[in-house]
């Protein structure tokens, strides 16, 4: 380890930023805002929805796209080289992900959609619903990986490690593991929709991304340097991200807001199976890394990366797929209000369990 490694350990943990502690307010608030926009000027939001190309609203795709493009310049492919340093936290990474992730998040939505809550909801919305729950399943974190890791004192390195490979997966595994889990729930799947929100949802951003990465660092005279000129594009880019994330859960609940209105219990059902995942993923995570001796700062971020979502990817797709006012949609919508006060709760027991594990 180098002395500016060992420096980073044993600094106090920060917090995050004011926006990210209150996501959930800010959420809530656009979500308030959604609702009353929706029933008041309903025919605004019917124009919005008619902006579509090949299946895809335009609006959002630009909202969407100004809240993925700054995640994906923090990944680091040149990070890729450190692949075999600390093998087991990678290991249980991409399992976690991509072996049981997606699938126990399907199993937990036909439980409670079609069984559980089957007195409560029609079959037609049992389906959406569903199908939302599948594509979160479906997409591990990207970005706000990089602050619970933080909060837990996780290896950056090791983060950015693991960050990177779930995108690289995530590019050739997305569209078929959602294809094969909508088609074992019986939801027709339009296989070109599903690939056209990929490449414009992950690959395009991802190679935009990198490119903007490149440019930034090689201007740079040393990894120091870069790394500010990194953190002073983030800056600037960050309101950006923030108004696109917002500005799209107003528009998905203005889509929503009659049936919101008249179905608040809606969003409760949504959150159940949600929760029971999150809760559940993350304590497979990490007993699995306590079990297997994996050091401290590489199970935390294991465990947290597993259990949190790449919310923009899902909602995008939910809309590509099914629509601004689906059901679809909203369950992703919902999953970001349930995912900011399980990941800091989880944050908080991970920092109090931390004896439990070997130091690196």
């Amino acid at each position: 380890m180098t002395d500016q490694y060992l420096a980073d350990q044993d600094a106090p943990a920060v917090g995050i930023g004011t926006f990210e502690k209150w996501l959930s307010v800010w959420v809530g608030g656009a979500i308030l805002v959604g609702l009353i926009l929706g029933n008041v000027a309903p025919a605004v939001f019917s124009f919005l929805a008619d902006l579509e190309f090949a299946s895809v609203n335009l609006v959002v795709a630009v909202l969407i796209w100004a809240m993925v493009y700054p995640m994906m310049v923090g990944v680091d492919f040149a990070s890729l080289r450190h692949i075999g340093d600390k093998p087991k936290g990678l290991v249980l990474t991409i399992v976690i992900n991509w072996l049981i992730k997606p699938f126990t998040m399907a199993l937990l939505g036909i439980m409670f959609f079609e069984y559980v809550f089957a007195g409560l909801i029609s079959p037609a919305d049992a389906e959406q619903y569903l199908a939302g729950l599948i594509l979160l399943g479906a997409a591990p974190c990207t970005a706000m990986v990089f602050v619970w890791s933080h909060l837990t004192r996780g290896d950056p390195t090791y983060t950015l490690v693991q960050v990177s490979v779930n995108d690289v997966i995530m590019i050739f595994a997305f569209a078929p593991i959602v294809a094969v889990l909508l088609g074992v729930t019986d939801i027709t799947v339009p296989w070109t929709t599903l690939l056209l929100s990929v490449g414009l949802y992950v690959v395009i951003p991802l190679a935009a991304g990198i490119a903007t990465r490149s440019v930034l660092t090689r201007k740079a005279e040393n990894p120091h340097r870069s790394q500010i000129a990194l953190d002073r594009f983030n800056a600037r880019v960050k309101p950006a991200s923030i108004v696109g994330l917002l500005t799209t859960v107003v528009l998905l609940f203005g889509f929503q807001a009659e049936v919101i209105v008249n179905r608040p219990l809606v969003i409760v059902l949504i959150a159940v199976p949600l929760l029971i995942q999150s809760y559940g993923i993350f304590f497979a995570a990490y007993f699995a890394a306590k079990a297997w001796r994996i050091p401290f700062n590489v199970a935390a971020p294991c465990a947290l990366i597993g259990t949190s979502n790449f919310f923009e990817l899902a909602v995008a797709v939910a809309i590509s797929l099914f629509g601004l006012g689906s059901g679809a949609a909203l369950a992703t919508v919902v999953g970001v209000l349930v995912e900011v006060p399980v990941m800091l709760s989880l944050v908080a027991f991970a920092n109090r369990t931390r004896h439990w594990f070997p130091s690196a």
